[in-house]
């Protein structure tokens, strides 16, 4: 047969299958691979993941060699196969689907042969020749799926966050320099849709840095939960087959391959099945997508026209908006990005559920929990990036539109109430209702106030922030 063709036979409990001669996983990834058949979404579509693994497994390996448990030439090579994915190689060897049954143990094997057979090239040996260096003997030593498919996600989530931040803080400064531009444009603010008072459109874009902001907190908050795992638990929390002081070990090594400050759970049982950290950080995104989805919201209404809107602002146009009305340009960019809000919040209601599936010591749902986390930072980060560059810092202002708005207003008789008093503010804002005339012509038409007094009330600077003046109304 042509070298392409040749095959390598592997055994498992339920007996024997035939791989590639050169495929870097085994027996137990081709049958879940077979099994699970449920989304797009491989191991290797998720390099933070992988990274995730692979930390996992070398730090484990660092403990077993202090602890006498593999040979020099072992841990040298399985160190050897780590770094390799490290560096990106191989990730397309993690085949299994991200949604599986099993609890992870699918990932957890596919990590263990890959890393395995890797490990074997390195020690001169063919793929699948595993008495020199065994997936479960060695690989997988001192652990279980339930310690190390965990610590994994752990791992990959909290770069994933380290990754995502930088992103979220260039959009905020995006809106930050935009409020800056804009701080000098009145505008009418709204409530309900209904005009409400006077601001500037400089106070609405550092509005929309600001809410995200407050945020970053939050999520930083949550992410640090990833930072302690239950490595050395094994199978239920008990430690059982791994050696006294494996687990301080292994955690320790942990935390000197990532540079992160890593500990270890205090109480491994408790751990073993306890997925909140996933939740919470889960939540603290969502809360992010909100918010993200309702400055779209005000983007577009802000936007809308171009003639029979708001028309206040002009998102760049990104591509024509209608297969059959000329002219017509949609706002796409915001639009995209609150569909990828109502994902991500999506995804936080199955993380919620499939944690609060936890039965006894495991919770078996884990594989979809993992997932949606790591989808949900790739789609929040990608749609920080698209909502920046390719919207927010391309917009420009109406500034003669804003300022008509305000002035032919109903809302700004509001800033006289402190002057005229309520019911004569009710009476003025009722006329020009009916009649369809300027609050400002009926308050001077009505000697209320003097026209300087009128108008130091209804100076910009004097509607835009607390303001003490020194004005009586006439009657």
């Amino acid at each position: 047969m042509e070298n392409n063709k040749k095959t390598r036979t592997e055994h498992d409990l339920l007996g024997s299958m035939e791989l590639p001669a050169g495929a870097l996983y085994g027996i137990q990834t081709l049958r879940a691979a077979e099994n699970f058949s449920i989304s797009r979404f491989r191991l290797g579509y998720y390099p933070a993941f992988i990274n995730g693994l692979a930390y996992t497994k070398l730090a484990a390996a660092e403990a077993n060699r202090q602890l006498g448990l593999l040979t020099d030439a072992q841990f040298t090579a399985i160190k050897a196969a780590c770094e390799d994915i490290l560096a990106g190689r191989y990730h397309e060897e993690f085949q299994v689907d991200m949604i599986q049954g099993g609890a992870g143990t699918s990932t957890n094997m596919n990590a263990n042969e890959v890393i395995a057979n890797i490990a074997l090239m390195h020690m001169g040996h063919k793929p699948g020749e595993y008495s020199y260096c065994s997936p479960h003997d060695q690989v997988n030593r001192s652990q279980s799926t339930n310690d190390a498919y965990p610590t994994a996600i752990h791992m990959g989530m909290y770069a994933s966050h380290i990754a995502l931040v930088p992103h979220l803080k260039d959009l905020i400064a995006a809106f930050r320099k935009k409020g800056d531009e804009f701080a000098h444009i009145l505008k009418m603010g709204r409530t309900q849709l209904e005009d409400a008072v006077p601001m500037t459109l400089g106070q609405t874009f550092h509005g929309f840095a600001s809410i995200l902001e407050d945020e970053i907190r939050h999520l930083d908050e949550a992410a640090e939960d990833f930072l302690t795992v239950n490595l050395g638990a094994t199978a239920i929390g008990t430690g059982i087959c791994s050696e006294p002081g494996y687990a301080e070990k292994a955690v320790d090594a942990l935390g000197r391959i990532t540079g992160w400050k890593v500990k270890l759970t205090e109480d491994w049982v408790g751990a073993t099945s306890d997925t909140s950290c996933m939740i919470g950080y889960m939540s603290a995104l969502k809360r992010i997508a909100v918010k993200t989805s309702k400055i779209c919201n005000d983007l577009r209404l802000l936007a809308s026209g171009p003639r029979c809107g708001l028309e206040e602002i002009n998102l760049p146009a990104r591509q024509p908006g209608s297969s059959i009305m000329p002219g017509k340009v949609n706002p796409v960019i915001p639009e995209v990005v609150s569909q990828v809000a109502f994902k991500v919040i999506g995804n936080e209601l199955c993380v919620t559920m499939a944690g609060e599936a936890a039965q006894m010591e495991l919770n078996a749902m884990e594989p979809v929990m993992a997932q949606c986390c790591f989808e949900s930072v790739d789609l929040m980060r990608n749609a920080f990036d698209t909502l920046r560059t390719l919207c927010v810092e391309g917009i420009t202002a109406n500034p003669e539109r804003c300022m008509a708005e305000v002035r032919n207003s109903i809302g700004i008789v509001t800033a006289l109430n402190p002057y005229i008093g309520y019911e004569h503010s009710t009476a003025i804002a009722k006329k020009a209702l009916e009649t369809g005339r300027r609050v400002y012509d009926i308050v001077l038409e009505e000697g209320i106030l003097t026209q300087e007094d009128l108008d130091r009330i209804l100076d910009p600077k004097n509607m835009i922030r607390p303001v003490k003046l020194d004005i009586r109304a006439r009657k």
